[in-house]
């Protein structure tokens, strides 16, 4: 990848993952809209959802794309969902972090062990997902190009993990090098040696010795000497105890072999080294591959706790609408949550107040109601939802919800009272306003808490009805939370802040203003938190402090020092309230008895279609063993029929045969009794098609698979109806439809076939033996034709196929087929004429007949074998 070159062309960066665009970040939401709507708190909760280092690095650096590729990265998150929903996830596990070991590689370094280790953890883990996205590419094409690694990393994974021996801590295994092998084997022998000597020095002088043991100091073995005996000891001190009692003494006579020992130790290690050296040389020639593998664990891991995210706080993709850039913003979100709050709600276990919202550019929402009512907390929602749809994120809204891509979010929200920089509540604000107004335009979303709030409230009040004219003229999409009752009239009135009507240039769609609220319940008073739009709130301030203990006389006298004509104001808000309240509380009981009605339905309809199925199972296991049955009458008459040529049988005797094998025929015939079962329909609509019918194109008929009235579109030769029920367009069988009217040209008899009702349970219907031609004393009953006794020949020359019909006929002798359908199609007859002369002169012939309706007619030829 291009940003592992830029790596490896740069040695002071030592990650492999790149850090934040702060400049794409800060031009869709700058540091205040980021710290207002708590952005960081968003990816935090991504972070503890991701396995490995590199993952939550990338969630913290996670960054918005550029508008044309933002459809790969969405349909990225939307292939780990499907993955998910699958119950297959993308297969990520903890696993080292391995950007270190491979910047060290890059840049000449020879890495250790644990580096190799966690270099080769990391292109285990590649191999596996790249398989598994092998393996479902078809399905998750946008992860498979993106996540798959290079194949020929598996070599060096191999190369690293035959070398460490697992099964002893990880250590270089012997087999490493050949070197290696024999230089560990030489001082394993040489270490037994001094091992044993040392052993026999301590049993010769254990009076002298503190303990009998022997132990190592500065990497030389040595024994405990009392040093009061050190003179009648011939070696070399290298340490003693604490109390200068005990002598750590090499003996003289074992310092050739400890020399010899240290010599092998020093050949080992620099054999391991050069080991080392080997395989991260594997490591540098891959080096950019190794970088794209750890690059592509770490997205995956990004994608999947995206999805344990979406999955943990109910995140939907919304239908994105791809307006072009600079041509403005829109929203309209279905059930919005604000997804910090449904995190919390999900740790405490305890609901979040859904509501719907709508805005878009050159038009403000204007929020009101009371405080603690859930307006600023409806902003930040919003505000988060568009940030994360640009960054490719789902949002916390119900599916059905439209979101346009925002250009740019601004945010006034919060005290920003700053003493360093001596600016009161209100000029902070201010402060924002001027900066937000600088950059509002087509596709800004501009969030404002309390607009113009903290001055004087005439003024406050007149400047806040400019700032949103001016927004709403700059095409920035707006909402404003306010209590200031002008601003809500604003919205109801529909005029401009100049007092003239917005006209459709200025507001496309709709008026200019809208005003929305966050309910409040008089019974308890307390807010409902539930977002409704078109209707203004009272601010309820009396209502709110009365509930929080303000005493009761205090409450009576601000009622007399409030204006009549704000009283006035304030109790049609709350009655318009309390009807709507009323009204979304009727709504929301017949929603849920509709609901009520549609389980029970659906219900109903489950537990009469297992029964149906049921009852069908049933019948096709009875309708199996009469098929049995027939064949084994079948085998009676034929054997019945080789004994009257034998002169070995009475014609009566024959005459019984055959009617037994009728009778069991009249019980598969479609109007016999299994018959009349199973075309039984749940909900019988219309007249049933009688087999003497013609159905023409045009007529209505109902089909109970559908449940639905349908038209006849076409009727094909084989006595299929093609119908189209809307969109939908099926092929049926006459069985399967009834007709709604009665047709007004319907044809005369044709003649009355049985039908027979094949073990599938569908009924076709069967013409008279005369209707088709036949040969050599065709056979009326049915014949059941699977794969294995159906030889296809269409598309075959007339010289090639009877070769191969032969060898299939030999076949199916051989193994005990008694009939076989052969599939030549119509064409112009050629190869069916041919076909059938053959047969005429065939060994394996016993009689043949042209297929009938329901099998073919005379495009399938039906064999009996000799």
């Amino acid at each position: 990848m291009d940003d592992f070159t830029r790596e490896l062309e740069s040695p002071s960066e030592a990650h492999v993952t790149e850090g934040r665009d702060t400049d794409a970040l800060d031009e869709l939401a700058p540091e205040k809209t980021r710290s207002d709507l708590e952005w960081e708190r968003l990816l935090g909760a991504i972070v503890a959802r991701c396995e490995t280092a590199v993952g939550k690095d990338a969630a913290l650096a996670l960054e918005p794309p550029p508008r044309d590729e933002l459809p790969r990265r969405l349909a990225e998150v939307q292939e780990a969902i499907a993955t998910d929903d699958r119950a297959e996830p993308l297969p990520i596990a903890a696993v080292a972090d391995a950007r270190e070991a491979w910047s060290r590689a890059a840049h000449g370094g020879v890495l250790a062990p644990t580096e190799l280790r966690s270099i080769a953890q990391v292109l285990s883990a590649a191999r596996t997902l790249r398989r598994f996205l092998h393996a479902r590419r078809e399905a998750l094409p946008h992860l498979f190009a993106t996540c798959s690694t290079d194949p020929a990393l598996d070599r060096v994974e191999d190369a690293i993990s035959s070398a460490f021996d697992s099964e002893h801590g990880g250590q270089l295994a012997d087999h490493a090098s050949p070197r290696l092998r024999e230089l560990r084997a030489e001082h394993a022998a040489a270490r037994g040696r001094m091992v044993s000597r040392i052993e026999e020095l301590i049993r010769r002088y254990s009076h002298i010795l503190s303990d009998t043991y022997w132990t190592e100091r500065e990497g030389r073995y040595v024994l405990p000497l009392r040093s009061d005996a050190h003179e009648r000891f011939p070696g070399i001190v290298h340490a003693s105890s604490a109390s200068g009692a005990t002598l750590f003494v090499e003996p003289r006579v074992l310092v050739p072999l400890g020399n010899r020992l240290k010599m092998l130790e020093g050949d080992v290690r620099r054999e391991e080294e050069a080991v080392y050296a080997q395989l991260t040389g594997r490591v540098v020639e891959a080096i950019t591959s190794v970088g794209g593998a750890i690059e592509a664990i770490g997205y995956a891991d990004l994608l999947s706790a995206i999805v344990r995210l979406s999955r943990d706080l109910r995140l939907r993709f919304p239908d994105v609408l791809h307006v072009r850039e600079g041509e403005g913003f829109v929203a309209d979100l279905r059930d919005m949550r604000h997804p910090l709050l449904a995190l919390e709600a999900l740790e405490h276990k305890r609901p979040v107040v859904p509501s719907d919202i709508r805005v878009a550019s050159g038009h403000a929402l204007i929020v009101s109601g009371p405080n603690a009512g859930g307006k600023t907390v409806a902003l930040k929602a919003l505000g988060l939802a568009a940030l994360m749809l640009r960054h490719g994120l789902p949002v916390a809204a119900q599916e059905g919800s439209r979101l346009g891509l925002v250009e740019v979010v601004l945010t006034d929200v919060g005290d920003d009272q700053s003493l360093q920089k001596s600016l009161s509540t209100f000029s902070a604000h201010v402060v924002n306003l001027a900066r937000i107004l600088e950059g509002a335009r087509p596709g800004a979303l501009v969030l404002l808490d309390e607009l113009a709030g903290g001055t004087d409230p005439r003024e406050g009040e007149a400047l806040a009805a400019a700032v949103l004219d001016s927004l709403c003229r700059r095409g920035a999409a707006v909402v404003a939370t306010t209590h200031y009752e002008g601003l809500k009239a604003l919205a109801i009135a529909g005029p401009d802040a100049e007092g003239t009507r917005a006209t459709s240039r200025d507001a496309p769609g709709g008026p200019r203003f809208l005003n929305a609220s966050v309910g409040f319940d008089p019974a308890t008073l307390s807010p409902t938190f539930k977002l409704a739009l078109g209707v203004p709130g009272a601010s309820s301030a009396l209502a709110v402090a009365r509930r929080y203990g303000v005493p009761s006389l205090v409450i009576e006298r601000a009622e007399r020092f409030l204006g009549g004509e704000q009283r006035s104001f304030e109790e049609t808000l709350h009655k318009m309230n309390q009807e709507r309240r009323a009204l979304e509380l009727a709504r929301s009981a017949a929603e849920e008895e509709a609901e009520k009605a549609r389980l029970l339905r659906k219900q109903l309809e489950t537990e009469l279609e297992n029964l149906r199925q049921r009852d069908r199972r049933v019948l096709e296991k009875e309708t199996d063993a009469l098929f049995q049955s027939v064949r084994r009458a079948r085998e009676d008459l034929r054997a019945a029929q080789a004994r009257l040529r034998a002169r070995k049988i009475e014609p009566e005797e024959l005459r019984e045969t055959e009617r037994a094998v009728d009778s069991v025929a009249r019980k598969l015939a479609l109007g016999g009794e299994l018959s009349d079962l199973l075309d039984k329909p749940a909900a019988p609509r219309g007249e049933r098609v009688e087999p003497e019918s013609t159905i023409n194109k045009g007529a209505r008929v109902w089909v109970p698979r559908l449940r639905a009235e349908a038209e006849v579109v076409s009727v094909q030769g084989d006595g299929q109806l093609r119908v189209a029920a809307g969109s939908l367009k099926l092929t049926v069988g006459r069985d399967e439809v009834r007709l709604v009217a009665p047709e007004a040209n319907r044809a005369a008899p044709r003649g009355k076939g049985p039908r027979l009702r094949t073990s599938h349970g569908s009924a076709v219907q069967r013409p008279d033996r005369e209707a088709l031609p036949t040969f050599a004393g065709a056979d009326s009953l049915p014949a059941i034709q699977t794969a294995d006794n159906t030889c296809d020949l269409r598309g075959l020359r007339v010289d090639d196929a009877w070769p191969m019909l032969e060898s299939f006929l030999d076949r199916a002798l051989n193994e005990g087929q008694r009939v076989a359908f052969v599939v030549h199609g119509h064409g112009t007859g050629a190869l069916r004429e041919k076909i059938r002369e053959e047969l005429k002169r065939s060994r394996y012939v016993e009689r043949f007949r042209a297929g009938q309706l329901n099998e073919g007619g005379e495009g399938v030829t039906v064999v009996w074998l000799a």
